[in-house]
């Protein structure tokens, strides 16, 4: 597929976002246009099957995210893992460990809490109600084959040196620290994935701890990109209709990191405020004691309305006891 999307797959996009549009009454469209014109998918079923077709059809013999193995193709995405290529020792799902499964290196249950829909009805009520949460979901930066079992065993831990005892797949150098709920990937991918959570991060203004930024500063440092990664970006590119700056040198994260929030975008206004918010023009959250202004503020708009506490200037909401947001330009 080229630049722009086939007829039959605009009809299909433009009825996804009407769909949108007529529950939420609310969308990301520049985001969305621009997918359109870039020919992204705009779910998580449609990037399975362009990984599969124009990202990784020729990776199969080359290996796994986490582990090296080799596969076969099956279906539109889905594909049988040969255990015996890379030494891979099933530990309790064999069923899974068979299969390929696309992981998200960036847990969806991790960007899905930072919008409002997750917090309304988890995963599947974003997916029906949130355009951002389903680009989100099919960001193919953050898709990669990986052995079944594993996907599942990784789940949504964070990533981070194991120190101790940690569960081991045969020759598989991936680690899992159940315990503590930590997953250690092997030195091969360690940047790769470091760079992938600084993407999505930074695209989608999603909030990342200072440990596990130092983490990944470190290993995006000792584990530089690779051939594959520039390759792998290159192709994802003319999908997306924008590459990963984070593994093309055009942005380099360090401490104290300022979101782009480029993924977040929102062209209808909001609603007329009401009762708790009148006449304020400062949004204070009243669980985290963090203010938010109009402008230069990307979280202004997903303050829940039963937190909002408005203020008519940020010198008021500092005089209560609120502090600006860390996200704030």
């Amino acid at each position: 597929m080229g630049a722009a999307c086939v007829v039959d797959e605009c009809s299909t996009v433009i009825g996804q976002v009407r769909g949108w549009l007529g529950r939420s009454g609310a969308v990301a469209l520049g985001l969305v246009l621009s997918t359109v014109l870039a020919a992204a998918p705009l779910t998580f079923e449609q990037a399975k099957t362009q990984a599969r077709q124009q990202v990784y059809a020729d990776r199969h013999t080359v290996g796994t995210l986490y582990c090296g193995c080799q596969w076969e193709w099956l279906g539109r995405s889905g594909g049988r893992v040969d255990l015996d290529s890379c030494g891979y020792q099933i530990r309790r799902q064999a069923v899974r460990a068979q299969r390929i499964e696309w992981e998200h290196v960036v847990p969806a249950s991790n960007f899905g809490r930072a919008r409002q829909c997750w917090q309304d009805g988890g995963r599947s009520n974003c997916k029906a109600t949130d355009p951002v949460f389903n680009v989100m979901e099919a960001d193919l930066h953050n898709l990669s084959p990986a052995i079944g079992e594993v996907n599942a065993d990784r789940s949504n831990y964070r990533f981070a040196p194991i120190r101790g005892a940690a569960q081991g797949y045969g020759t598989c150098a991936m680690q899992v620290d159940f315990r503590n709920r930590v997953a250690e990937p092997p030195d091969p991918v360690k940047g790769q994935i470091a760079r992938i959570y600084f993407y999505m991060h930074d695209r989608y203004d999603l909030p990342m701890a200072r440990q596990q930024q130092q983490v990944f500063i470190a290993w995006d440092q000792q584990f530089p990109v690779s051939g594959w990664e520039l390759e792998r970006n290159r192709r994802i590119s003319r999908l997306m209709g924008h590459g990963n700056p984070f593994v093309t040198g055009e942005r380099v994260w360090t401490p104290g990191h300022r979101n782009s929030a480029e993924g977040v975008v929102s062209w209808l206004p909001e609603p007329a405020a009401s009762g708790q918010d009148a006449g304020g023009v400062v949004r204070g959250n009243r669980n985290s004691k963090v203010y938010h202004l109009p402008q230069g503020c990307p979280s202004y708009n997903q303050v829940s309305p039963k937190n909002v506490v408005a203020f008519a200037t940020a010198a008021e909401a500092e005089a209560a006891g609120f502090r600006r947001a860390g996200n704030c330009r």
